[in-house]
């Protein structure tokens, strides 16, 4: 299970401070809703190592995550933007989220077997920029996935898909974080993506998490 215990953050600066109490449990989906600027994001951040909260805990499974540096946090985020590089093929960006230490073999078996989770058996040696959007997408959470994290965060990463595109890829991630015993949290200003996935509900009101 994931624990956040009165977290708190003040960016530098200013008067306001952040407060998160939350728990997710293995395939569970918690979706945080509010309006930009509201601090959705900046628990993403504190969760995966970007910020340093200025008191409370991140317990996982037990153990606090705090000290971790981010590299050692069992986190994999996805955000909306700039998630690929479009000079690289979809093996080579997939790559970039396997260790280097696996041998050829390991790693080759690895991306066939994910891509044919997101349905791109057939584009592995095609660039990035040649795809679309929503196919993109579903490479960089391929590039997630791969990594094996428990905890997987996703920051609006569907929000600039059409409809259908982006209910096919809410459906995907909901499958994979079923089968994969995965604890996410995903920031949206969607009603409608919570709807469809979300275990549990949550907005940021007067800069406090608040479960709904």
């Amino acid at each position: 299970m994931l624990k956040i215990t009165n977290l708190q953050y003040k960016y530098k600066n200013t008067e306001t401070i952040y407060t998160y109490n939350l728990k997710v449990k293995p395939k569970e989906i918690v979706a945080i809703l509010g309006e930009s600027g509201s601090g959705k994001s900046t628990l993403l951040d504190l969760i995966s190592g970007f910020l340093e909260p200025d008191s409370g805990s991140i317990i996982f499974n037990d153990k606090e995550i705090n000290p971790l540096p981010i590299e050692q946090r069992p986190i994999s985020i996805l955000f909306q933007n700039n998630n690929l590089f479009e000079h690289l093929n979809v093996e080579k960006n997939i790559l970039l989220g396997i260790s280097k230490h696996k041998d050829n073999i390991k790693k080759n078996i690895q991306i066939n077997s994910i891509l044919k989770k997101v349905n791109l058996e057939s584009y592995k040696d095609k660039l990035a920029l040649e795809l679309s959007g929503g196919q993109q997408q579903r490479v960089a959470l391929a590039r997630v996935l791969i990594r094996k994290e428990p905890i997987l965060l996703l920051d609006e990463p569907f929000s600039g898909l059409d409809e259908k595109t982006r209910f096919d890829m809410l459906d995907l991630v909901r499958q994979i974080v079923l089968e994969n015993n995965l604890h996410l949290i995903m920031v949206t200003h969607e009603i409608e993506d919570c709807k469809r996935i979300a275990d549990h509900i949550y907005i940021m009101k007067n800069n406090i998490l608040e479960e709904q």
